[in-house]
């Protein structure tokens, strides 16, 4: 039990803000995709159909301009970061509980935050960077390019995952 502010105190309480935090950033981007679904299908589309890339002719036999794959693939990314969005929500809200735990109760309760930071890590590095990037050829797209966006939600979560998964909050 933590009766006082100490130096696990403090780890245990930046952990929460870390996954909460991670929360934040999926509602806001779930926000986002809802409310202007409409633009959002239309950049994956673009994507996907390879219609703004350059420099790119003997990898045109990989677009895909079917408008449901584009929907469909969409769709895929924002079922994803729902359970990620609310693995991470679920996940704070455990953490929270067990603040003052003992150490394997507080260590249990990562179980959700982990999940939904794992969740994180596929959609950006599976979706975005392998297939939209790598595949798709998102990077020879001047007006497309989420690359950077994505590396840079991938460093977020992955060392989130790392520092919330070491045992230091004893």
């Amino acid at each position: 039990m933590i009766n006082k502010f100490t130096a696990v105190c403090a780890i245990r309480r930046s952990k929460v803000l870390i996954v909460l935090m991670a929360a934040m950033f999926g509602i806001a981007t779930l926000i986002n995709n809802f409310t202007d679904y409409t633009a959002y299908t239309e950049y994956i589309g673009r994507i996907i159909s390879m219609s703004d890339t350059e420099g790119n002719d003997s990898r045109r036999y990989r677009a895909i301009t079917s408008t449901l794959f584009h929907h469909r693939f969409y769709w895929a990314i924002i079922t994803l970061e729902i359970i990620f969005t609310f693995s991470c929500l679920y996940g704070t809200y455990q953490l929270y509980r067990k603040l003052n735990a003992p150490r394997n109760d507080f260590h249990e309760a990562k179980k959700f935050a982990i999940v939904g930071l794992t969740t994180a890590i596929f959609v950006y590095y599976i979706l975005y960077v392998i297939l939209l990037n790598e595949w798709f050829d998102m990077e020879y797209s001047a007006q497309r390019n989420a690359f950077a966006w994505a590396r840079s939600n991938i460093d977020y979560m992955f060392f989130a995952l790392i520092y919330l998964a070491l045992a230091n909050d004893k």
